[in-house]
């Protein structure tokens, strides 16, 4: 098996060794971000890495490049990767805004998370674990339209409600004029995308070279919802963020295309951004919530 290979299914499990670094780089995006206890999270990856480490050497598997034919994927390398995303976002505070400032370090951050694991893993590991599939799954099945037409409806049912009777529309600016309006778009839009590009190909994809589809899966909505919530999904939020992080997860693995789970991402971001834009005035609030 080389570096880069995904175990069969049937082959992975859950309950192994790996599971300690797996959980430990996992359960630090919840003190980073939730918590919000920035040196105790970047202990507890540096833990992750650490007892990834010992696994890898009590399993005989190499951890630095061209040592010897990899027998197995290297959970040390896969859980500093992880490690490395999130170090490199938590070193800005998520709190949305829409000034010149936040868009570049928003850009570097959230870029940075992406690109840093991506290049270390394919030109430093000689690695192709992240792929970012775009063109991947051929054309696209009936249930997969009718599921964005679904989003769309649930979207509208269910977004204005939890924005404005939980009040965390409070957590992103007041958007009252054409430019503040098309930031708020783009951010909106950037910030879908870049979940998808780190918390499902990246996250997820190391993840499940180890642990069953599931198990992985479950692990990636850690990260993702706990990023989401210092983002502002707050208050009874994770109750929509743990299914949506499922959900995406398993849409990559059934689709196979980057491209279809990035539209049902943005089409759900496109009501966010219509209740957020609204959501400070009372009388479009009522429109959204008839």
């Amino acid at each position: 098996m080389t570096s880069h290979a995904v175990e069969p299914e049937h082959a992975r499990r859950t309950w192994t060794a790996k599971l300690l670094p797996a959980v430990l780089v996992c359960l630090a995006a919840p003190v980073l971000f939730v918590v919000q206890i920035v040196w105790l999270g970047w202990i507890v990856l540096a833990l992750a890495v650490a007892s990834a480490v010992v696994v890898d050497r009590r399993a005989g598997v190499p951890i630095l490049p061209g040592q010897r034919a990899d027998p197995a994927p290297s959970i040390a390398r896969d859980v500093f990767l992880i490690a490395l995303g999130q170090f490199v976002v938590s070193l800005i505070p998520l709190k949305a805004e829409l000034d010149d400032a936040a868009f570049v370090r928003f850009t570097l951050a959230l870029g940075g998370a992406v690109l840093l694991p991506y290049v270390l893993s394919r030109f430093v590991f000689h690695d192709r674990a992240i792929r970012f599939p775009w063109r991947g799954g051929g054309r696209w099945a009936w249930w997969q339209w009718a599921w964005l037409a679904g989003v769309i409806v649930l979207g509208w049912l269910i977004l204005p409600f939890y924005f404005v009777t939980s009040g965390v529309y409070m957590n992103w600016p007041v958007v009252d004029t054409p430019e503040l309006i098309a930031r708020l778009f783009v951010g909106v839009g950037a910030v879908g995308i870049w979940d998808e590009l780190f918390f499902v190909c990246t996250v997820f994809a190391l993840l499940r070279r180890h642990f069953p589809d599931v198990s992985a899966n479950v692990l990636q909505a850690i990260v993702f919802v706990s990023f989401l919530w210092e983002l502002g999904y707050q208050a009874w939020g994770p109750v929509l963020t743990i299914p949506f992080a499922l959900v995406q997860g398993f849409l990559l693995l059934r689709t196979r295309s980057l491209w279809y789970v990035v539209t049902v991402h943005l089409l759900f971001d496109a009501v966010v951004f219509g209740v957020l834009v609204h959501a400070h005035n009372p009388d479009a609030v009522s429109i959204f919530l008839i």
